[in-house]
């Protein structure tokens, strides 16, 4: 792991913060991925907020009060969109100001989830075969998409600091090409064990460094999965043999423990949104690298 931090470190220009006279722009995104990005079109000039919280569920969420009053202030909004944040859909339709769905960009790359894909709990309905995959910001050319779009529209609210949102896009642009190159050279050198996700959430970063999980846990939170359900997983994990499960932070579900337990399966950690990722510039690069690094555990 500590290959990519140096490889990453060694090669990325390191650029210093330039504060400027700003209009005060209040930029809100959804989750702290999207903030992540807008961070870096922003460095220098102002900070963008988050809505959600660290740990709680971007398909799940209920709005409070002073999140609605936030939603509404924000001068732009960006969301992932419908197939993530179901819970925004009907609160958005009342925002006049710009919001941004991510997934309805034109140069978005986007994939489906396939009609042979893992088994899922029947209550899963974000997963379903065919519906669109949401985790589009793991793919890093999607990030600079959307990195372009913020700068855009900062610019049309914020002239007079135009050129340093631009400036900012060529150097975040930079950045992601250097941190990509490190990751890939990175999981040349590492054969990954059959490794399985208790979440469909890694898609669109497997298939940009040509890895790929061995199978889904996806259950719902709120229903005691049945015997035989658990019994049909650990038969999976037996059949594999020495292997890697991977939950999302903040919380190991207890079913792990139960799963691995007299089997050579180990339990790790894979944060797709960032949690413990500090909001600057270079969050965003970090965070892929993060989860390259979490991966290689499994080895």
């Amino acid at each position: 792991m500590r290959t990519i931090k140096l490889f990453f470190f060694s090669l990325l220009f390191v650029t210093t913060s330039i504060t400027a006279q700003a209009k005060e722009i209040k930029l809100l995104t959804s989750i702290k991925p999207l903030q992540l990005i807008a961070a870096a079109v922003q460095n220098g000039i102002n900070q963008p907020d988050v809505l959600l919280p660290l740990g709680a569920s971007a398909h799940h969420y209920s709005l409070k009060p002073n999140d609605l009053q936030r939603i509404q202030d924000a001068d732009l909004f960006y969301w992932i969109g419908p197939n993530m944040e179901v819970f925004l859909t009907k609160t958005l339709q009342t925002r006049t100001k710009p919001s941004v769905a991510i997934q309805e960009l034109a140069n978005i790359q986007l994939r489906h989830f396939s009609e042979g894909h893992e088994e899922h709990d029947d209550n899963d309905h974000q997963h379903q075969a065919g519906s669109l995959d949401p985790h589009l910001w793991l793919n890093p050319t999607n990030a600079i998409t959307i990195a372009t779009k913020i700068t855009e529209d900062l610019s049309k609210l914020d002239p007079s600091n135009k050129d340093r949102y631009k400036t900012n896009l060529v150097e975040f642009q930079k950045d992601l090409n250097i941190t990509d190159k490190a990751i890939r050279h990175s999981f040349t050198y590492t054969k990954l064990k059959p490794f399985f996700v208790f979440h469909e959430t890694y898609n669109y970063f497997e298939e940009t460094y040509d890895i790929k999980h061995s199978g889904v846990f996806s259950l719902n939170a709120s229903i005691q999965p049945s015997i035989r359900h658990v019994a049909e997983m650990k038969q999976r994990l037996a059949k594999a043999g020495d292997s890697c499960i991977f939950y999302e932070p903040p919380v190991k579900p207890k079913l792990a423990d139960t799963l691995t337990q007299g089997l050579p399966v180990s339990v790790y950690m894979l944060d797709a949104m960032g949690a413990e990722i500090t909001m600057n510039n270079q969050g965003y690069p970090k965070l892929l690298v993060s989860l390259a690094e979490q991966l290689q555990t499994c080895k």
